[in-house]
């Protein structure tokens, strides 16, 4: 960059960059000394922060590529698990860039290429942080491509136009491929101006989306699709009991089965590794495991640890005075939440290749720069000796936050010099998930004699969710005092009553819990709405009328009121030939959410018709891919809400295969989803998991109106 009055000046696209991680550090600090308030202001702004890109390869050549058929490669620092995210982002290069749609190819960047984001794929947040730091590198290297393009035209930059790929000027014309043949070096100017809304060509359409030929046709862009020349099988013996340790193994008699090439015992655990999988499952049943069982746990004992009362208590949220619980005027209730599993369809697994001091692991992973760490630590290898390969993930959901498997294909592949391909069996999945942890919720309300409310706070409690994973360092937990991923959804955002709180009591369980679509966001928002309404019912409100009129035109308010507002047109109370409506709303990531649904009871089962989402993301990228999240969103959220559920059964966690564990199916889906978009922002805010908070309350909003029963557990019954 050039100097300037004694100045170093900073693009835009850098000063994003280093801006994000600024703020990062400031609120850590700023955390650290005052403590409490000043946390809470940070929580509060977290809710809403959309964090840059920030990690490593910011340098413009690594992450596009123009090939000699004169179409561009963006090598994207975030995956594609299914929500369409490389639909959009291609959409952004393609009107930045001038190019057409049908010229631009994403591909998930490998480590290799110089490019690790370290904020994962997750949250929620690709589009919404690669928003305006690729439009600026795209409209950037349309404008190295301009300057070489006069230089072998020998004309000015500024008599060049851009248009599908092409330069053209003064009669002459050259293909982006043809401009950028031969040269060594480019010239980075400044960052352009980005196009004007009204100038987009692709942004704002509803493009069909860039992989749906390779998923029609069954192309082997899955992890599990994955292969090596000479490549070998392997599986892992795992704990069936909860807490269970390892302490031994007979491996004798899997050592001599046919095709198997090596048994490896490290650790905690015990590969067999063979010619063909079929081989490796018969030698692994013979292998006899002694395991270390403390304790037999039960869904009661858990139950019993996880309440609002006991664990690490921290106040999330603090407006006004506290209630007192035991006041004849104040309202509470109950709510609770099961164990979830993730139950994504493509099992966890990983290809992998250890040879010559060089590790090359294939593998469908939301954190593609934490993988190539461990790898690089288990293995005592330089990091820039790991290639990590990332994939199409077969679903997502969070559960490819964790990545270990990848670890042990590798030493597996050290251990016999040859590629070795190990994935979970479907019982081992189930088994060995990283749960959504169960929680407990005690919300208390207190209403005046007008009918507002006076006072109202959320309890909750929580096993971990950002805590002990990888992506959220140690230090920082230390420092915020909370659980970030169970807090998502538990602070109200009711802020015209007067006195309003929200805290967080953790606890660590004795099974893994982690990230889960929406976090905490499905049971925090299942019992504030649920109790919303109930309030509601109980001032003699309208439900809709009464969340409006406890929300301020402050902040986000206004975009939160214009949800509630459109929504609340197609909202009628009352049962109407054996059906009613249920309402609930909230905002997270910035992004609000209100949903309508209709609801009646069918053999002691609920049924639900229709539902309306009006939903505000700001800048729809790809409209149609909205809309197509919103309807994954709701139907995965009704199925959280209304099916599924984990347990204990003699001290294992139970179900362990698909059917006994409940689903929604497609009998269980409403026959009418619609999503009506709001553009409340001039910017793209999260999608992919805001539009599931409301789901599980609106439905159980209707059966209250249905039965005059208010249900407090999830599933619903």
């Amino acid at each position: 960059m050039s100097e300037q009055q004694g100045k170093r000046k900073v693009s835009r696209r850098k000063f994003l960059v280093r801006g994000g991680l600024g703020t990062i550090g400031l609120l850590t600090l700023g955390t650290y000394v005052f403590r409490n308030p000043l946390r809470r202001m940070g929580f509060a702004a977290a809710e809403t922060l959309i964090p840059p890109y920030s990690g490593t390869g910011t340098e413009i050549n690594l992450w596009f590529e123009i090939t000699e058929a004169n179409k561009v490669i963006l090598h994207s620092p975030k995956v594609e698990m299914g929500q369409g995210t490389f639909t959009s982002l291609a959409q952004i290069v393609a009107d930045e860039l001038d190019v057409d749609m049908e010229q631009v190819e994403v591909k998930a960047a490998a480590t290799e290429t110089g490019i690790v984001d370290g904020m994962s794929t997750g949250g929620s947040l690709s589009i919404a942080s690669l928003w305006m730091p690729l439009r600026e590198m795209a409209a950037t290297l349309r404008e190295m491509i301009k300057t070489e393009a006069a230089a072998k035209l020998q004309r000015n930059v500024a008599d060049l136009n851009t248009s599908a790929g092409m330069v053209s000027g003064g009669g002459q014309s050259l293909s982006y491929a043809e401009v950028a043949a031969g040269v060594q070096e480019w010239n980075v100017p400044d960052t352009p101006p980005l196009r004007p809304t009204k100038d987009y060509k692709f942004i704002g359409r509803p493009i069909k989306r860039v992989d749906l030929a390779p998923k029609v046709f069954g192309d082997p862009i899955f992890g599990m699709d994955a292969e090596m020349p000479d490549m070998l099988h392997a599986c892992i013996i795992r704990p069936e009991h909860v807490g269970a340790k390892f302490k031994s193994a007979d491996t004798r008699k899997a050592e001599s089965m046919p095709g198997v090439v090596k048994v490896v015992q490290l650790d905690d655990w015990v590969g067999v590794i063979a010619e063909s999988i079929s081989q490796a499952l018969a030698a692994k049943r013979t292998i006899k495991v002694e395991w270390d069982i403390p304790k037999q746990w039960t869904e009661a004992d858990i139950r019993e640890l996880l309440q609002v009362g006991k664990g690490n208590k921290m106040i999330t949220q603090k407006v006004g005075q506290a209630l007192e619980a035991e006041a004849e005027d104040v309202v509470s209730m109950e709510f609770t939440s099961p164990i979830g599993a993730h139950a994504q369809i493509e099992p966890n697994g990983a290809v992998a290749l250890v040879k010559d001091g060089r590790a090359t692991v294939i593998l469908s992973t939301q954190v593609i720069g934490v993988t190539q760490r461990q790898v690089s630590e288990a293995l005592d290898l330089p990091l820039e000796k790991v290639n990590i390969i990332p994939t199409y993930l077969g679903g997502g959901f969070g559960r490819r936050l964790n990545t270990s498997h990848a670890i042990q294909a590798a030493q597996m592949s050290r251990a016999v010099g040859r590629p070795v391909k190990y994935f979970f069996t479907r019982k081992e999945e189930f088994q060995n998930d990283t749960f959504r942890p169960p929680t407990h919720h005690i919300m208390r309300g207190k209403l005046t004699a007008a009918g507002r409310l006076e006072g109202l706070e959320h309890h909750y409690a929580s096993g971990d969710v950002a805590i002990n994973s990888v992506i959220v360092p140690q230090a920082l937990h230390s420092i915020l005092g909370t659980d970030i991923g169970a807090m998502r959804g538990a602070n109200l955002y009711y802020d015209k009553v007067p006195n309003h709180r929200a805290v967080q009591w953790h606890t660590t369980l004795p099974f893994a819990t982690s990230w889960w679509r929406s976090l905490g966001l499905l049971a925090n928002i299942f019992a504030v709405e649920s109790f919303v309404d109930e309030m509601a019912i109980r001032a003699g409100k309208d439900p809709v009328q009464f969340r409006l009129d406890h929300i301020s035109e402050e902040g986000f308010g206004p975009r939160i009121r214009a949800v509630i507002a459109k929504a609340g047109e197609r909202y009628r109370d009352g049962v109407v030939r054996g059906r009613a409506m249920g309402f609930a709303a909230s905002i997270d990531g910035g992004s609000p959410a209100a949903h309508v649904v209709e609801v009646s009871i069918e053999d002691e089962e609920i049924k639900v018709h229709k539902v309306l989402c009006v939903f505000d993301c700001g800048v729809a990228v790809n409209p149609d891919q909205v809309r197509a999240q919103c309807e994954g969103s709701i139907v995965m959220g009704m199925s959280g809400a209304m099916h599924e559920k984990m347990t204990l059964k003699d001290g294992q966690l139970y179900p362990t295969i698909y059917g006994p564990y409940d689903m929604a199916l497609m009998r269980n889906t409403p026959k009418e989803v619609e999503v009506v978009l709001i553009e409340g922002a001039d910017t793209p805010f999260p999608v992919g998991e805001p539009p599931m908070g409301p789901i599980g309350a609106a439905v159980g909003n209707a059966v209250r109106r249905l039965t005059g029963k208010r249900l407090t557990e999830l599933p619903l019954r």
